[in-house]
């Protein structure tokens, strides 16, 4: 691998500090390898689920002999396979992840979280995919489990411009139409689009079973907006400049902040979607092990 690309993206303290977490679905998935997710149909092997009537040709094997001898019935058991994870990442490319300088920069702390989930998914032989979009899809790495596939992710976003607007709902939508069997998508963005365009995309990918994480990363500026002096906002997706001093409209900036924020809830509770807000002020490995341990709670449950 190219060391000077990788260490770009991949921190030594963050890994070290997430290694130990598994990013796992907290549903079912379907695959044809045999790995460390519950499958959705039903084999011979690993864990029981349920029964089914005896048919011709069965294997006499797997007939449950209890059940014969309390109903005097032929069943046969049913048990739930194991199987790989196909995780889908898509990362928003557009002019408004331009916000914040350097290791604070939305869209660097974005690609790093991209690249680090990547990693901890292939190290463990599931596969994932990249998608970067805008206003349309500018690239896409089919799913691959390879160590090979995390250079190739960092390869793509190292040649990452942003300079357009944000219009989600067509992307979701191509992932869609070319995703295939059930997985996980995870959506990094700062989610400052049409919302309404967004949940019909997110309901067809529900529609077809995906888990859908929507990771919302944002400067500590847009959460806080404690900003001093009189200060000149340029527009980063349109040619809009606004002089003004910030103290003068935090309450109603703030206002309009929760208003947005609680309609990307609804759509997450409407659409049994998980929603992660990532400050890029925060320490990454910190941001990983709560997030990863808090996940890993929730399936045991």
């Amino acid at each position: 691998m190219s060391k000077p690309i990788l260490t770009r993206y991949i921190q030594p303290d963050v890994l070290s500090r997430v290694e130990q977490y598994t990013f796992a679905p907290t549903g079912l998935v379907e695959g044809t390898l045999a790995g460390a997710h519950k499958s959705p149909f039903h084999g011979f092997a690993v864990e029981f689920a349920s029964h089914r009537e005896y048919s011709a040709g069965d294997d006499i094997k797997h007939l449950d002999w209890k059940v014969y001898y309390r109903s005097d019935r032929h069943v046969i058991k049913q048990y739930e396979m194991e199987t790989n994870l196909v995780c889908h990442l898509m990362l928003d490319v557009s002019a408004s992840m331009r916000y914040g300088d350097e290791d604070k920069q939305k869209l660097l702390y974005a690609s790093r979280m991209a690249v680090t989930l990547g990693y901890l998914i292939v190290e463990r032989s599931d596969k994932v995919s990249l998608t970067l979009f805008d206003e349309a899809v500018r690239a896409s790495l089919r799913p691959s489990n390879t160590m090979g596939q995390i250079l190739k992710m960092t390869e793509q976003l190292d040649q990452v411009t942003p300079v357009n607007k944000t219009k989600i709902g067509p992307s979701l939508l191509d992932l869609a139409g070319r995703a295939g069997r059930r997985g996980i998508v995870v959506i990094l963005s700062d989610f400052f689009v049409d919302l309404a365009d967004m949940e019909k995309a997110i309901q067809r990918l529900r529609y077809d079973k995906h888990e859908v994480v929507l990771m919302q990363v944002m400067h500590h500026d847009e959460l806080h907006f404690n900003i001093p002096g009189m200060v000149k906002f340029v527009g980063l997706e349109d040619e809009d400049i606004f002089l003004t001093r910030p103290d003068d409209i935090r309450v109603a900036y703030l206002d309009a902040l929760k208003k947005h924020a609680d309609e990307l809830d609804r759509i997450c509770e409407a659409n049994r979607c998980e929603r992660v807000v990532c400050d890029t002020n925060r320490n990454m490995a910190e941001l990983f092990a709560d997030y990863l341990q808090q996940r890993s709670l929730t399936q045991r449950r």
